[in-house]
């Protein structure tokens, strides 16, 4: 039978990571509630929302379900700064952070009003041409639910973590901060908005970025839900782009995502019409496979351009550079995205 006594026993060997000693005994087990096998737990930590957070929560899951919980809940909060000096431990020292006043990063936000029109695809292409023309970019895969964005540019490795910093892993020239990196085995995403809220605070301020950015990347997740809406509050003046396929209910729900940027104040840059046509290497010729004019109604409606036509095609897969979803500088997609990102420096910048 579950105790509290069991389960304080089972939690003494999980330590708290700041300060390195037993959970239990500094007192950070602050709720134990039982029912049949069901147990919450209340844990008090030294820093809240940060990556050696989410690693221990797999200790404490692990801890109490091998004595006999069928499952956990749990919940986090801060120590108090004396709790925090009592048990040697001290607040870290903050990296500067990207919301700090003063910080001249552009950010544009790639959205788009439903999942499924190339989004992400925009986001990592669009990333990689503006390293290509010498600008210093990140890009932060903002799309917690349905993150990508390492997959799509082959990265495998891990970002480095050194007490609060977060440091970024760099691929074509583009730091790159994603929810990915801090998932096992591919697991879905089941915590509540303001959890969510909080780790996307921490790729804004607790990511060491390697120098100053000219442009940071947000690939936000489709429509207009909590997660996006959280991002549009954070930042204070952003430029956005919309993506679309050229069917008219694509371009009809992405007009969502506008009136909530325009709501924001934040810019709109223009709209990527996605898929916008299949051209044959054979013929020449070109297939509107979803129609037309979505993009062209959707910019109207906005009153904003269009900064690309994207046809529908595959990059080329290179086995010893593998990056599924970047096209080559010289691809003829990948020239497209060349001239996209030179408008959008050409707009931001004049």
């Amino acid at each position: 039978m579950l105790t509290q006594e069991k389960i304080l026993d089972a939690l003494k060997n999980v330590k708290e990571p700041f300060v390195n000693k037993s959970i239990v005994e500094i007192d950070g087990i602050r709720e134990i509630n039982i029912k049949e096998n069901l147990v919450s737990l209340k844990v008090a930590i030294t820093q809240v929302g940060t990556q050696e957070q989410m690693m221990m929560q797999q200790q404490l899951v692990n801890a109490v379900k091998g004595a006999g919980a069928e499952s956990v809940g749990l919940r986090f909060e801060q120590m108090t700064d004396e709790e925090i000096a009592k048990h040697g431990g001290e607040k870290g020292s903050q990296p500067k952070s990207l919301l700090d006043e003063g910080v001249k990063t552009t950010f544009i936000a790639v959205t788009s009003g439903k999942g499924g029109v190339g989004k992400s695809t925009v986001s990592v292409n669009l990333a990689t041409s503006l390293a290509r023309l010498g600008k210093k970019v990140g890009i932060i895969d903002a799309d917690i639910y349905g993150f990508s964005v390492p997959d799509m540019m082959g990265i495998e490795e891990k970002p480095k973590v050194k007490g609060e910093r977060i440091f970024p892993v760099e691929r074509f020239g583009v730091q790159v901060i994603s929810m990915g990196f801090f998932v096992q085995d591919n697991s879905p995403i089941i915590w509540r908005g303001p959890m969510l809220g909080k780790m996307l605070n921490n790729f804004f301020t607790q990511v060491e970025w390697n120098e100053d950015l000219d442009y940071l990347i947000l690939d936000l997740p489709p429509g207009t839900g909590d997660v996006a809406l959280d991002v549009h509050q954070m930042l204070p003046s952003s430029k956005e782009i919309i993506v679309t396929t050229p069917h008219p209910t694509a371009a009809f729900v992405a007009a969502r995502a506008g009136v909530m940027a325009l709501k924001t104040d934040h810019e709109i840059l223009g709209i990527v019409e996605n898929m916008a046509y299949f051209k044959s290497q054979l013929t020449g010729e070109k297939e509107f496979v979803f129609g037309q004019g979505g993009g062209e109604r959707l910019a109207k409606e906005l009153k904003t351009d269009i900064l690309a036509q994207i046809p529908l095609g595959q990059p080329e897969i290179d086995e010893k550079d593998f990056a599924p979803s970047i096209y080559a500088p010289d691809h003829s997609i990948g020239q497209i995205y060349m001239k996209m990102a030179q408008k959008v420096i050409d707009k931001i910048e004049e």
